[in-house]
């Protein structure tokens, strides 16, 4: 099933975990990618990848001892990626990201330098949304970025409280139109 029907089908089945009706733009994920040092970021995390739009381009521009964690809970999503990605240095997850520092430990891999969320935090509980926060913070390394998509400005306030520095971009070339937040601990 192509990648734009099979992501359709499966919003209509579970709006709450699948944001948007389109998979992102490559405009957005380049907005996404554009703070990631991929020569000296070596252990890099992404959360709610869908059908891999940002994972194929992490894929292709992360160095060769570099290692990618990939956490999806969409069971469609996580056996799409897991027939189309045959490269070692990934690691396909079928987990939520709340568990993000236990699978950091499982791999014996100490903190993240990179946490990559496309996840629909608007759509999660209060509770749920702050716990993937709070524990993507802790699972970064000091100098660690955690950039996170949306499609409003409402998890402003909260990275805010929760990170030293917030930076956002925004772009029209993505439907719907998307803010990125780049969240930095120093």
């Amino acid at each position: 099933m192509p990648k734009k029907r099979s992501f359709i089908k499966q919003f209509w089945k579970d709006k709450k975990m699948v944001g948007s009706v389109r998979p992102s733009s490559r405009f957005l994920a380049e907005k996404m990618l554009k703070n990631i040092d991929f020569k000296n970021d070596k252990i890099i995390i992404e959360l709610g990848p869908g059908t891999g739009v940002f994972t194929d381009l992490i894929i292709e521009r992360m160095s060769p001892d570099a290692k990618l964690l990939v956490f999806e809970l969409n069971k469609t999503f996580i056996r799409n990626l897991k027939k189309k990605i045959k490269d070692e240095r990934v690691i396909l997850i079928n987990d939520s990201a709340e568990k993000i520092k236990e699978y950091l430990e499982i791999n014996n891999l100490n903190k993240a330098d990179i946490i990559l969320s496309s996840l629909p935090l608007s759509n999660f509980p209060l509770k749920l949304k702050e716990t993937i926060i709070e524990n993507s913070h802790q699972a970064l390394h000091d100098s660690g970025k955690f950039i996170q998509f949306q499609y409003s400005l409402n998890s402003k306030k909260m990275f805010k409280s929760i990170f030293n520095r917030v930076s956002i971009t925004f772009t029209l070339l993505n439907f719907p139109p998307a803010f990125v937040y780049t969240c930095e601990k120093k």
